[in-house]
Parts: C-alpha cells; sequence; structure tokens
C-alpha cells in the first residue's frame, strides 16, 4: 500500500529548469549614457584646480554661478558662492579655480574686482558695462599653497611678471601724486607711481616708484628725483620761469629723474633703493652745496620785493639764497632796519673757492678761518646790497661785490651770525641822485631868471616888430634893384650885344700885346746889352723872333 503510493506520487512530479540571466537590449542604452556621464564627472572633478576663499569689502558685481575670475583676459576659474564674513565687515566670495590655476592658489597671490574705473591713467575696465565685472588675479613669487585671500579695492598698478625695478623715494609732502602717476626721464613715460605712505615719525611720506625694463639701468647712484606735477611757474629776480614735462603731469601730476652733469658715469641703482626726493629740476640738479655760511644783513631802506629765497650772488654767480626777512628796532638812532638773513654756499663758486683756501691756507670746514676771510674782504669793500633783479615784476636779490671807495666799517669777527656792512640799493641810490637834482633845480632863482627872460622876449617882439615895419620893406627894394642889375648884366653879356662884341675884340688885342711881350723878353734874354746900347740899326725884325 505504501509501494503504491510513492510510486504515484513519483510519476506525478514535475522537473524545474534553472533559466540563465540576460540583459535586454533596452537598457544598452541608459546604461552608456550613465558610464558617459561618470566619466564626464570624474573628468569634470580631475580638471578642477583648488577651492580658494576671497574677501571683499563689498560683493558689489559679484555673482555666484556667474562672475568669472580671469587673468590676461583668460577665465580660470568661477565664483561658486557669495557669502557675509562671520563678522558681518566683509563679504566672502568662493571660487572655484581650474586644473592649471593652481600657481594662483599661493601666497603672494592677488585678486581684484575689475569695474569701471576713472583714474590717472585713464579710464579702464570699460568692457565690463557689456559683459559684467570679474575677478582679476596675478600670481606671486611664493609657491606654498594658500587657501584665503584678501582682495584688492583697487587693481595693482605692476603685476609679477612685468620687468624693471622698484624705487623708494623720501619727501616732506606728497603733493598732487597718486598711485598711477607717471615718471618721466627726458619727457618719455618710463614708470609710474605704486605706493606712498607716512613715515613712521609722521615728518614725511615715503613713495614707492616702479621703473620699466629696460629703462630702469638709467636709475644711478648719482640719480635725482623731482616733482614734476603742473606747471612750475617762478617769478622771481631771474624772471618768469615756466617748465613741465608733459599735459598728463599737469593735470595729474608726475616724478622725472635724471643725473646732473659734473656726476661721473655710475653703475646702475640697486633694487629697492632709496633716492631723495626734490621740489624742482633746478634744486635737483644743482652741484654739492657743501658747508653753508650764514650771513646777516642790515638794510636802512624798505625791503619790498626782496622774497625768502631769493639769490644772492657773488660777482653774478649765485651762490646763496635768502633766508628769512624781518624787522628790527635800533633804539641808538632810534630807526627800524630790515634784517635779511641769508646762506651761501662757498663750495658752489667751484675753483675760485679751492684757490682761495690754497691762497689764505685754510682748510674746507674751518669756521674760524672762514670769518677771518670774509673780515679781510670787507676790509678791502666788500658790501652788501639789495638790487632789483626785473624792472617789470620789481622782484630784487642780494649782490656781493667789492666797492673799494667806500668808508672803512669795522668788522665784528665774533658775531654770529657773520654780519656783512650793506649799501643803498641801486634803485634807492637813483633816487637820492634824483633827490639832489631836484635840490639844485630848487636852489635856481627860477622867478629872476624867468623876469629876465620875459624882458628878453618883449625885446625880441619888439625888434621883430620893427624889422617887419621898416627894414623889410627896404630890403625888398635892396632886392629889387639887384635883380635889375643882374638883368642888365645878363643882357649885356649876351651872344649878340655889343659889349661882348667890343670885349672879344679887347681880349685879341691882349693877346697880341702878350705875345709882343714875350717875344721883346725873348729879345732880351739873348741880348741884354740892348737896354744900354739900344737896338741895332743893322737888326732886322728876324732877329727879334725867339
Amino acid at each position: 500500500m505504501a509501494q503504491q503510493t510513492d510510486g504515484r506520487e513519483g510519476a506525478g512530479q514535475v522537473e524545474v529548469r534553472t533559466r540563465r540571466w540576460s540583459v535586454s537590449l533596452v537598457w544598452i542604452v541608459p546604461i552608456l549614457a550613465m558610464l558617459i556621464g561618470a566619466s564626464l564627472v570624474v573628468r569634470n572633478w580631475m580638471q578642477q584646480g583648488p577651492v580658494i576663499a576671497i574677501s571683499f569689502h563689498s560683493g558689489e558685481g559679484l555673482v555666484a554661478g556667474k562672475t568669472q575670475v580671469k587673468y590676461r583676459s583668460v577665465v580660470i576659474g568661477e565664483v561658486t558662492t557669495v557669502d557675509l564674513a562671520d563678522d558681518k565687515k566683509s563679504v566672502v566670495a568662493k571660487v572655484q579655480l581650474s586644473d592649471d590655476a593652481r600657481a594662483f592658489a599661493t601666497q603672494g597671490a592677488r585678486f581684484w574686482v575689475v569695474r569701471p574705473r576713472i583714474g590717472v591713467g585713464g579710464i579702464s575696465g570699460v568692457d565690463t558695462l557689456l559683459s559684467g565685472s570679474f575677478i582679476g588675479a596675478d600670481s606671486g613669487e611664493s609657491k606654498a599653497p594658500e587657501k584665503s585671500f584678501v582682495g584688492l579695492e583697487l587693481p595693482p598698478p605692476i603685476t609679477f611678471d612685468e620687468k624693471g625695478k622698484r624705487f623708494f623715494l623720501t619727501a616732506s609732502d606728497l603733493g598732487s601724486l597718486d598711485v598711477g602717476s607717471s615718471i618721466y626721464f627726458r619727457k618719455i613715460p618710463v614708470g609710474e607711481v605704486v605706493s606712498f605712505a607716512l613715515q613712521g615719525d609722521g615728518k614725511g611720506v615715503e613713495i614707492g616708484v616702479f621703473v620699466q625694463a629696460p629703462y630702469d639701468s638709467f636709475v644711478t647712484a648719482d640719480s635725482r628725483f623731482w616733482n614734476a606735477s603742473g606747471v612750475d611757474m617762478q617769478i622771481g629776480a631771474n624772471g618768469l620761469k615756466v617748465d613741465t614735462e608733459s599735459l598728463s603731469s599737469i593735470l595729474v601730476g608726475g616724478l622725472a629723474f635724471g643725473s646732473p652733469d659734473f656726476a661721473l658715469q655710475a653703475e646702475p641703482a640697486a633694487d629697492q633703493a632709496r633716492f631723495q626726493l626734490f621740489a624742482d629740476r633746478e634744486s635737483a640738479l644743482a652741484p654739492p652745496n657743501g658747508k653753508a655760511q650764514y650771513l646777516q644783513l642790515r638794510f636802512d631802506q624798505a625791503m619790498r620785493g626782496l622774497s625768502v629765497g631769493a639769490p644772492v650772488e657773488f660777482k653774478g654767480v649765485e651762490f646763496g639764497r635768502v633766508t628769512s626777512i624781518k624787522l628790527d628796532y635800533d633804539a641808538e638812532r632810534q630807526s627800524f632796519p630790515v634784517v635779511v638773513d641769508a646762506v651761501i654756499y662757498p663750495q658752489r663758486l667751484g675753483p675760485v673757492h679751492r684757490k682761495m683756501l690754497a691762497v689764505f691756507k685754510h682748510t674746507e670746514g674751518d669756521e674760524d678761518g672762514a670769518r677771518r676771510l670774509i673780515g679781510t674782504f670787507v676790509e678791502h669793500g666788500l658790501r652788501a646790497q639789495a638790487r632789483s633783479g626785473n624792472l617789470i615784476t620789481g622782484q630784487m636779490f642780494i649782490s656781493l661785490d667789492f666797492y673799494p671807495d667806500t668808508p672803512k666799517v669795522a668788522f665784528d669777527i665774533a658775531a654770529n651770525p657773520i654780519t656783512i656792512p650793506t649799501l643803498p640799493g641801486s634803485l634807492e641810490q637813483l633816487q637820492e641822485q634824483l633827490q639832489r637834482v631836484v635840490e639844485r633845480i630848487a636852489k635856481l632863482p627860477l622867478e629872476s631868471i624867468a623876469s629876465n627872460l620875459d624882458g628878453s622876449l618883449r625885446e625880441l617882439r619888439a625888434s621883430l616888430k620893427q624889422f617887419n615895419g621898416q627894414t623889410l620893406p627896404d630890403v625888398k627894394v635892396a632886392l629889387d634893384e639887384v635883380h635889375k642889375t643882374l638883368r642888365t648884366a645878363n643882357a649885356a653879356i649876351s651872344e649878340d650885344s655889343p659889349q661882348r662884341e667890343r670885349m672879344g675884340e679887347t681880349l685879341d688885342e691882349l693877346e697880341r700885346m702878350s705875345r709882343s711881350l714875350r717875344d721883346l723878353a725873348d729879345y732880351l734874354g739873348r741880348h741884354p746889352e740892348s737896354l744900354i746900347r739900344g737896338r741895332p740899326k743893322a737888326a732886322g725884325a728876324a732877329e727879334l723872333e725867339p
């Protein structure tokens, strides 16, 4: 019974077959799309560079997913997010750099927002009016990685790869200079101002400049920098002087540099070298001043037209300037002299100064020797005089010269500063001469002279009246008689007049008479005895012929 049952169960069992797994052609396209997408994602991830954060004062012009980062107009990254900083004082822009821009994720790299700007160099960023603002970039020197940067508010004046040298200038003030102001060499722009800052003590400013290559080789240790901003107009004893570098320097300021003529050929200055900034070209290229000698001059006349900075000349050579002009009171003379302080630089006289040191056996910087030398000059007539340098402007200058005929003046060798006697100015001397002439004219007896002159004029008037009334008619009659006589003489000597014929006959007779006298003289010369004996009887007329 049990076996039958098992047989029936075995006969009714169904065979189960295992089916092999296979992919339908419908899934091939989605799979390929997924593979391509994954490869693109991997490729994009592999091409992405580092992510950096740049903080700016404002987020103006920054748009996430749109604002690009460019270097030399080539896109090297894109802003992904723009968020406020934790301190709410700035904004932080996250930037995704490209793989080939990893050099910009290093220390020293600089970033700034490029917008339309109007500066000393002109208008920049005009193309952003259509394309929108973007972030400019400049790589640094370091290769150390960096993720956080502080963006610049203004574009840097020079980029990392620009060739040239930087120099620093010291000045008392900035003047009209600004970042971007041009630097000129022989009126050619060769660089610009890149920075400025107050000195540590606050007594001056330090100006950073950049001179492009190859012009940086012209900056030597002997070079002088001066302010070429605006129009340098000076009205002084030397007249009107106008100087400028270019129209740009007139509007926005500028600097210039050069080497003085007396400077030797020097090597190019080193990078980061420091120079002094002079106020103008004249003072920058002036010869070295050497040791200064201070003088004091006392004038009794007004010094209108003399100003601080006026030149001090010796024999027409400028070697100093006026430093101050002040009024003083002389209690003994009850007067108000004008005290003029001046500084002179004897070394500016050149070979003359060296010859004087050799002749008087003095050394450079010998204060006592200089006082004795000036005292000797004063004994020989050295005087100071205020002269007019320009009749149009009325500006004056101080002239030192020798006047041997002036009265002797005691020289105080211990006076400090050295006091040099003065003479009245040339204009004052002319005024004194005119005053003396006026005084002499005033002393003349003008009333008596006028009275005598009036009497003489009356007598002359009476004489002229008498001449016109009496003498003039007689003269007219005499002239008529002379005219008649001349007319008669003219008629007598005319060609057809009898008088002329008789005159011709008379002349013929005189000619025959002179011929006879000549024959007689010749005969007497041959026969002088005939004066005693008489003419020989046998003598014929032929013997009387010469």
